[in-house]
């Protein structure tokens, strides 16, 4: 059993969106949802979130936007980009913690997720 954390999901497509939302909540996580930059960037701001899990291919402001202001916010924060692309830029994949393709597994999802909170939580303790 996991201990509760605030897990912040950023993708402009609802319905990836609903299912990390969901399979997250399963693991007994909170889960807050935005479908663009500017939304996802004011809950960072705002809520003590614990990990992000963001989209790359976003209208207007990419992930990799996204993810250079929220390490600038918050550098702790471990964030998990989610991409259909499998070849991103360098200097987009250097913003990140770990990078994951939409079609993996939600168990190698997950466990990323729980290994982040780890060491995040190991590192913040520390």
């Amino acid at each position: 059993m996991c201990t509760r954390k605030l897990i912040l999901c950023v993708d402009d497509e609802a319905t990836g969106l609903i299912v990390r939302k969901l399979l997250l909540e399963t693991e007994g996580h909170a889960v807050l949802t935005a479908e663009n930059g500017p939304s996802a960037l004011a809950l960072f701001s705002s809520q003590a979130v614990d990990l992000v899990v963001l989209d790359f291919a976003m209208p207007g402001m990419d992930g990799g936007m996204v993810a250079e202001k929220m390490k600038t916010l918050k550098p702790a924060v471990p964030i998990v980009m989610l991409s259909a692309y499998l070849d991103l830029p360098a200097e987009t994949v250097a913003k990140v913690d770990k990078l994951l393709t939409k079609g993996e597994p939600p168990r190698l999802f997950l466990r990323t997720i729980t290994e982040l909170l780890r060491l995040a939580t190991a590192s913040s303790s520390a």
